[in-house]
C-alpha cells in the first residue's frame, strides 16, 4: 500500500516548485499534533461564550489531531474582511475564499496534494482504492460529529442519486462507473473505483472534488426521502416541485448560490453564513466557525479574522471604486484585467493596499484553433496541412501584439506547461514563434497559393480566396478581439484574409458543438495543470478541443461517435490514458514527455503569447497573504492560500 500522512504530503503533479518562493508558506506543519487540541487557544469572543456556558470548551470543539498550519506570522484575532461580489450569481466568489474544505487540498505552489479533512490516506497498488483516515473528534459547525457516515451519505445517497444529479459527478467516475464509498469505522472510509484512477487525489483537491465533505448527514437527511418518509410535506410547505429542489435549496451544491443561502446548514468551513446569499440582498455576512478544525503552530484556533462581509455590486466600475477607495480588503475577481492595472497601481497609497501577483494557470492567452475537421473539404484540406499552419504562425508579429494588447507583460508562446513547470517542453512552447514574413510567404507560394486577387489576397487552386472566420466572445475576452485585429493585419500582409467573428457565448458553443466553425480562439489551458486540462495536447475535451471536436467525440465515446483521428492523436490518447492511470510521478512524467513530443510534431494549434499573469489587491494591514499565488479554477484562489490564517495588524 502507498501511505501518505500530514508530515510528508502526498502524490501531486510535480515535486519542483512551479511558483518559486512559495513552498514554505501556509504549508502543513511537521510538528507533532497529538496534544495540540489540549494546548490550543481561541478567539476572545469564543472564550467568553465558553465561560458563559454557551459553548463547550475548546478541547471538546477541536479534533484530537487538528490540522496545524505553519503560518508566516502568528496572527492576532479580530477584524472583518471585506470582499466584493458581482450580482446575484457570483457564488464562486464566496467559494474561492471560503469553500476549500475537501478531503485533501493543494499546496501553495499547485504541485502537491496535502492532507486536509482527511489526516492521511492509503492507496492500493493500481490506484483503484483509496482509504481515507478522518480526524478523530472533528465536528461540523453546529457541533455535531463529522464521521465516515457523512462521507458515505454525501457520495452514496447524494452525489450518486439520479434525482439530485442526472449523472454522478465526473470527479467520482472512472471507466463510466461511479465509485463506491464504504465505511470502515467511525473515522475511516474507503472509496473504490472500477479501474485505476491515479488522478483521483488531484481531482479531490479541485472545487468539484468537494462532494465527499459537502453534506452533513444529520442535517441534510431530513430533506431526503430515504431518511424522512414525510419529506413530501416539507416540499409542499416550501412550495417547491420535488424533494430534489428542496434538498438543493436547503443543502446546496458546489456551484450554486443556494450553497450560501441557508444559515442553518452545517459546514466544515472557517466561517459560516449569518446573512445569506439570496435574491435581492445587498451583502453576505459570515462569522467564524467555533468548531473549525485547524490551528496555527502556536496552538491558536483558526480563523484569526472574526467575520467576512461580501458587498454585492452590479458592475465592475463599482468594485473598482470600492477598491481604490480602500473599501475592499482582498479582491482580484472581476477587477484583474490588465486595463485596470494602471488605475489600481496609481491609487495604492490612496486606497492603502498593495498588489498581489496571480500566476496564470493557463499556457496560452490566445490559442487559435483552425478546424481540421471542417465540413468543407477544401477548407479541411487547407487547415490539416501542417505547413499552412506553420506559415500562419511565422506570419505573426507576436511582439507587436504583446506590446500593444498586453502592455509588454508576456512572451511569444505556442502551448505546453509553463516555464518552470517540471514538464516544460521547449519545442512545444517555442517552435515557429519567430516573426518571418518572408519564410511564411515562401511556404504559402510552395503550397499552391501563389496567385493573388487585386487586393493582394491569395487564391486557392479552385479560385476562391484564402479566407476564414475566427469565432471570439467579446464580452468574455475583449483582449482576444484586440489581438485578433492585429492578427488580421499581419495575415493580410502575407495574403491571408480573416474575419474576426464576434459572437455571444451560447452561439460560440453551438457552432463548435455542430462543427460549423472555421476557426475559434480561447485561452489555452494546461500551463500549471496539464493532467487536469490537456485539451490542447490531444483532442479530449468535447467542447474545448476546437481544432477537431469530432476526434474528441471519437475518443470519449470509445470509437462509437465522431470521426476517427490520425495515428498521432491515437497514440496521444493512449499515452494520456496510461498517464492518468499511473500513480508514480516519474513514470507519469515520462509518458507525458512522449505525448508532448507528438503534440509538438503535429503542431495543431497556433498560440500568440504565454498566458498573462493577473493581479489582485490586499490591504496593507492584511497579513499572511502570499505575494503571489496561482490563478485557476482548479486552484480556486485565494482559498488554497488558507485565508483562515490571514489577519489584520490593526
Amino acid at each position: 500500500m502507498n501511505s501518505k500522512n500530514g508530515s510528508d504530503g502526498a502524490r501531486g503533479v510535480g515535486r519542483r516548485d512551479v511558483l518559486k518562493g512559495l513552498a514554505g508558506a501556509a504549508a502543513l506543519s511537521a510538528i507533532p499534533q497529538g496534544a495540540m487540541a489540549q494546548a490550543a487557544k481561541e478567539a476572545p469572543a469564543l472564550a467568553k461564550m465558553t465561560a458563559d456556558g454557551k459553548l463547550p470548551g475548546l478541547a471538546e470543539r477541536l479534533p484530537a489531531n487538528p490540522m496545524v498550519v505553519a503560518v508566516e506570522k502568528v496572527g492576532r484575532y479580530g477584524g472583518a474582511l471585506r470582499r466584493g461580489l458581482r450580482g446575484s450569481s457570483d457564488h464562486n466568489g464566496i467559494l474561492r475564499l471560503v469553500g476549500n474544505q475537501g478531503l485533501v487540498r493543494w499546496n501553495l505552489a499547485f504541485t502537491e496534494v496535502l492532507p486536509n479533512v482527511a489526516d492521511k490516506w492509503e492507496v492500493n497498488a493500481d490506484s483503484s482504492e483509496f482509504t481515507f483516515y478522518l480526524r478523530k473528534g472533528m465536528k461540523w459547525s453546529d457541533g455535531k460529529p463529522f464521521t465516515a457516515d457523512d462521507v458515505v451519505f454525501s457520495i452514496e445517497d447524494c452525489a450518486k442519486n439520479p434525482d439530485l444529479f442526472k449523472s454522478a459527478p465526473s470527479t467520482l467516475v472512472i471507466n463510466g462507473k461511479a465509485c463506491t464509498a464504504t465505511k470502515i469505522d467511525e473515522t475511516t472510509v474507503k472509496i473504490a473505483f472500477a479501474g485505476s484512477f491515479a488522478l483521483f487525489l488531484e481531482q479531490l483537491a479541485t472545487p468539484l472534488g468537494q462532494y465527499p465533505t459537502l453534506y452533513a448527514k444529520h442535517y441534510c437527511s431530513q430533506f431526503h426521502p430515504k431518511y424522512n418518509t414525510s419529506v413530501a410535506d416539507l416540499v409542499k410547505a416550501a412550495n417547491l416541485s420535488d424533494w430534489a429542489a428542496l434538498f438543493r435549496n436547503k443543502c446546496g451544491d458546489i456551484e450554486i448560490p443556494a450553497r450560501w443561502g441557508n444559515v442553518d446548514k452545517p459546514t466544515l468551513d472557517p466561517w459560516v453564513v449569518k446573512e445569506a446569499y439570496t435574491g435581492g440582498t445587498t451583502r453576505v455576512v459570515m462569522e467564524r466557525n467555533p468548531y473549525f478544525w485547524q490551528v496555527d503552530t502556536s496552538g491558536n484556533q483558526l480563523p484569526y479574522i472574526d467575520r467576512l462581509t461580501f458587498s454585492i455590486s452590479q458592475d465592475v466600475e463599482s468594485l473598482m471604486l470600492d477598491a481604490i477607495s480602500g473599501r475592499l480588503d482582498i479582491q482580484e475577481r472581476h477587477i484583474d484585467t490588465l486595463q485596470n492595472k494602471p488605475t489600481l497601481s496609481q491609487n495604492m497609497q490612496k486606497g492603502g493596499y498593495r498588489l498581489i501577483e496571480l500566476v496564470n494557470s493557463s499556457a496560452q492567452q490566445v490559442q487559435i484553433y483552425l478546424n481540421m475537421t471542417h465540413k468543407d473539404p477544401k477548407m479541411r484540406e487547407m487547415f490539416v496541412n501542417k505547413e499552412f499552419r506553420k506559415a500562419l504562425s511565422l506570419g505573426l508579429d507576436r511582439k507587436e501584439i504583446i506590446d500593444l494588447v498586453y502592455l509588454g507583460q508576456s512572451q511569444p508562446y505556442q502551448t505546453g506547461p509553463r516555464p518552470g513547470h517540471p514538464w516544460y517542453h521547449k519545442t512545444l512552447a517555442e517552435q515557429f514563434t519567430g516573426f518571418d514574413a518572408a519564410q511564411a510567404n515562401a511556404i504559402l507560394d510552395k503550397l499552391g497559393y501563389a496567385k493573388k486577387d487585386s487586393s493582394g489576397i491569395r487564391l486557392r487552386p479552385d479560385g476562391q480566396k484564402v479566407f476564414f472566420a475566427i469565432d471570439v466572445i467579446p464580452t468574455l475576452y475583449p483582449d482576444q478581439v484586440d489581438a485578433l485585429e492585429l492578427v488580421k493585419r499581419h495575415w493580410a500582409d502575407i495574403g491571408i484574409d480573416i474575419k474576426v467573428n464576434t459572437i455571444e457565448r451560447a452561439l460560440f458553443y453551438t457552432r463548435g458543438d455542430s462543427n460549423d466553425h472555421d476557426a475559434a480562439v480561447w485561452p489555452g489551458p494546461g500551463g500549471l495543470d496539464p493532467m487536469l486540462d490537456p485539451r490542447d495536447y490531444l483532442a479530449q475535451h468535447p467542447q474545448g478541443s476546437r481544432y477537431a471536436i469530432p476526434w474528441t467525440l471519437w475518443y470519449v465515446s470509445g470509437g462509437k461517435d465522431g470521426q476517427e483521428p490520425p495515428e498521432s492523436q491515437k497514440q496521444r490518447m493512449k499515452l494520456y490514458d496510461q498517464a492518468r492511470a499511473t500513480a508514480d510521478l516519474q513514470k507519469r512524467g515520462e509518458l507525458m514527455k512522449q505525448l508532448f513530443d507528438l503534440t509538438a510534431e503535429a503542431f495543431e494549434t497556433i498560440g500568440i503569447c504565454l498566458a498573462v499573469n493577473a493581479f489582485g489587491i490586499a490591504k496593507n494591514n492584511l497579513q499572511n497573504v502570499p505575494a503571489k499565488y496561482p490563478n485557476a479554477w482548479s486552484w480556486p484562489n485565494p482559498g488554497p492560500a488558507l485565508p483562515q490564517q490571514f489577519f489584520f495588524t490593526t
